[in-house]
């Protein structure tokens, strides 16, 4: 989908239907891949077999953030319940040692003065823990000066729960405030292309950012996660490579203030040099997008993730444009976020198209360099001769009675036979060797 959890209106789920209209029908070689990034940005990694559990234990907070909202929010009941109830046995046992429990003769004369006035039973105990912790106070219950004890674990019990309180708000608001919430109105295409642009075959993605608050120094990179194996025959399940994306001052920084098309080309040292629209479909590869940055609002760091298997790139296709500039004002129609048209575009890798160039430029130049090589004797060629006409070679001395060379000699034009200049060099030649 193009945005997350339906965060684009419905109209623009048309999108998803002319992207799917755009696809060409290709038959999957194998059953579907395991991802190990979903397209929503979440890491598809299950970890088994921890032996060491208690290493959670020792970041608790951490720990905490990380559980999903109903074991937090367990969490959060049960510790304030439980320290409510573990109070409360206190104030009971205070005054059931203080004999404040015991019945009273309403006519006769008053007893003690108890530790804490209104508490009966254990029922009121834990009302008036209640009321200490949470700073209610309703003034039925209250400490009175009989008992220091109770003064003590008054103070105690306040301490307590405003810890209580500040961790169980922290996670809260943590996990409010994570950083993937705001990647949530980060969008990427749910395709990408593979089109020709400058001449090279290009991989192209689009990113746009749904909000007007600004990305600050947003960064983009790119990795290609495949299967390999060494040279000693080691295999390699997880292997990562770094895709330059294509900027001119050759960093990953972009400025996200309307939607971008990530490009990376396809060339020498590239990982997806050897790729071909024939190869693509058998490819056992993942390409990860890592958006990261800044939010402006909050100054909080956020990443936004994306990734595309062979199946959700297309070939010979790019993105259609979607800015226009209307009343003054650059305009970003997001129902053709992810639509693309086909071009022309050769089906041969980028180094099958190497190859093929470098075989035409080779024979030009081959031609070209012909001009001035004479065979020198013993295998060898030298510059001062003509091209021949056939592939094979010819021996210095074929044509040598009817070619003549003009060399230029203190002013005077001399004229030499082809043989002579030939056995000239062959001399040189020899003469270096011998030194």
């Amino acid at each position: 989908m193009l945005a997350r959890k339906g965060l684009l209106p419905d109209g623009f789920l048309l999108t998803r239907l002319a992207e799917d209209q755009n696809q060409p029908n290709r038959s999957r070689s194998r059953s579907q891949r395991a991802r190990f990034i979903t397209k929503t940005g979440s890491c598809n990694v299950a970890h088994k077999n921890i032996m060491e559990q208690g290493r959670f234990l020792q970041d608790v907070f951490t720990t905490m953030v990380d559980l999903k909202w109903q074991h937090s929010l367990l969490i959060f009941t049960c510790a304030f319940l439980c320290s409510w109830m573990l109070f409360a046995m206190i104030w009971w046992l205070l005054a059931f040692a203080h004999g404040d429990l015991e019945p009273r003769d309403p006519d006769g004369k008053p007893g003690p003065v108890p530790c804490v006035t209104a508490i009966h039973s254990f029922t009121s105990a834990f009302l008036f823990s209640i009321e200490v912790q949470v700073t209610i106070g309703f003034g039925g219950r209250m400490v009175t000066e009989e008992c220091p004890l109770a003064i003590t674990v008054l103070i105690i019990q306040n301490i307590l729960g405003l810890i209580v309180n500040a961790v169980m708000l922290g996670c809260v608001f943590m996990k409010t405030a994570q950083a993937n919430r705001r990647a949530e109105t980060l969008i990427f295409s749910r395709n990408a292309v593979i089109a020709p642009r400058n001449g090279r075959p290009t991989f192209m993605l689009r990113v746009g950012d749904l909000r007007k608050s600004m990305i600050i120094s947003a960064t983009v990179q790119l990795q290609v996660i495949r299967r390999t194996v060494t040279a000693e025959g080691e295999v390699i399940p997880v292997c990562q490579l770094d895709i330059q994306v294509e900027n001119p001052l050759r960093s990953n920084g972009i400025f996200l203030v309307s939607p971008l098309i990530i490009s990376h080309t396809m060339e020498r040292g590239s990982p997806l040099y050897e790729l071909s629209a024939k190869s693509l479909a058998a490819e056992d590869l993942e390409i990860i997008v890592i958006l990261e940055g800044v939010v402006e609002t909050t100054g909080i760091t956020m990443q936004a993730r994306t990734s595309y298997t062979p199946e959700e790139i297309l070939w010979g296709r790019r993105f259609v444009s979607i800015i226009t500039e209307e009343d003054g004002r650059h305009c970003v129609d997001y129902s053709k976020f992810g639509n693309t048209v086909p071009v022309r575009m050769s089906s041969l890798s980028a180094k099958e198209l190497d190859q093929t160039r470098g075989v035409q430029e080779g024979g030009s130049e081959a031609q070209l360099q012909g001009w001035g090589l004479v065979r020198a004797g013993r295998g060898g060629f030298r510059r001062g001769g003509r091209a021949c006409d056939s592939s094979a070679p010819q021996p210095w001395y074929a044509q040598a009675e009817k070619l003549e060379t003009v060399a230029e000699q203190k002013g005077q034009k001399k004229t030499m036979q082809l043989e002579v200049i030939g056995r000239q060099m062959e001399e040189d030649g020899l003469g270096d060797m011998s030194d």
